[in-house]
């Protein structure tokens, strides 16, 4: 993280759609292919080595789900303060062609868990800009305590019914 976060407030699938955008339409050649090639490989905040046949160990998509996913309930929490359950019916509504309803609760369970349980991490994060209309920065937008409790929230979850 060092000593700015250049990337704190974009989204992981806005930074995709940009390195598309610019692969398809602005570079040719060794920076293209370059660009394409960083597409191709999976987002994730550990900077550990491939093994020895060139494969990423970790995978964050595992671990929060679909990054289209948790970037639509990032930011219906950040901008509305929607409550879990409207967040699911959003959720259905769009991504009813890609996943099932099971699908998507399974994400937003994860998503409040990690949620708050992940706070203290920001707490603690570098400034960085604000470049989108959400950021999590602790010295703009958002501020939370690190011990928050995500029960209310979890709570609405469970009243959902599919």
């Amino acid at each position: 993280m060092s000593m700015y976060g250049v990337n704190s407030s974009v989204p992981k699938t806005l930074i995709k759609h940009m390195i598309k955008i610019l692969a398809e339409y602005k570079f040719k050649g060794e920076i293209k292919d370059i660009l394409y090639d960083i597409l191709d490989t999976p987002v994730s905040p550990e900077l550990l080595p491939p093994d020895n046949e060139g494969k990423i160990s970790q995978k964050t998509e595992e671990l929060v789900g679909p990054y289209e996913l948790h970037d639509f309930f990032l930011y219906y929490v950040m901008r509305f303060g929607y409550r879990p359950s409207k967040i699911f019916f959003l959720a259905k509504t769009a991504f009813k062609d890609d996943y099932d309803e099971e699908i998507i609760y399974k994400w937003l369970r994860n998503f409040y868990s990690r949620f708050f349980s992940q706070q203290f991490k920001r707490s603690c994060m570098p400034d960085g800009p604000k470049v989108g209309s959400v950021s999590l920065s602790p010295r703009g937008d958002w501020r939370m305590p690190s011990d928050a409790s995500s029960k209310i929230w979890m709570d609405d979850l469970e009243k959902i019914k599919f």
